[in-house]
């Protein structure tokens, strides 16, 4: 008895700010086109942090093309049989429908690759992200280096004119090192927080 086995399955790749999240996707992406693959790259239409084009970036400004959608939905008119992989960046700004997306692909047979923030700047689940991760085969978890202590940064602090930011300001401030800086446990501050 023979049996065929089918490919198809999610990776994500998550962390605070400046963990080299989008550097790590556009690794994976520089190896999957080395190996002939055909990959297909998507952002969410609200990260305009370095590009108005139609690229993923990177802090360190390395870049890969990519297609800008503003729904998880749109992402399915751009794959057929010739796509091997779908990469997605800054998933955490997609609505849930990119959990059904991602599972719809890999179980199509496509590689899947995920990369987000895996908490806001509160220190909780963001998003799609924790539904992201509890269906992914894969998982890669990237740290950053605490500006204040040097350890492991695991949290992303929000900065608004100098000062962490308050618990009940909005969850969503598109930003990069003037808003945000990365920090680990015990430096990570969020004034107005509920204790657990």
């Amino acid at each position: 008895m023979y049996h065929t086995y089918k490919n198809g399955f999610i990776e994500v790749v998550c962390g605070p700010m400046f963990a080299g999240k989008t550097e790590e996707l556009i690794r994976r992406i520089r190896r999957l086109e080395y190996a002939k693959q055909n990959v297909l790259v998507f952002k969410p239409a609200i990260d305009q942090r370095y590009e108005a084009n139609q690229a993923i970036v990177s802090h360190d400004l390395s870049q890969k093309p990519s297609i800008v959608v503003t729904h998880s939905s749109e992402i399915d008119a751009y794959i057929n049989d010739d796509t091997d992989a779908v990469v997605i960046d800054e998933a955490q700004f997609f609505d849930e429908g990119i959990v059904n997306v991602a599972e719809r692909w890999a179980d199509a047979g496509k590689r899947v690759i995920v990369g987000g923030l895996d908490t806001n700047f509160k220190g909780e689940p963001f998003g799609p992200m924790p539904a992201l991760l509890a269906r992914a085969e894969f998982v890669i978890k990237l740290t950053a280096i605490c500006v204040k202590s040097g350890l492991p940064a695991t949290r992303t602090q929000r900065i608004i004119n100098g000062k962490p930011a308050a618990y009940d300001d909005p969850t969503i401030l598109v930003g990069a090192k003037e808003s945000y800086e990365p920090r680990s446990r015990h430096y990570h501050e969020v004034p107005g927080k509920p204790k657990p």
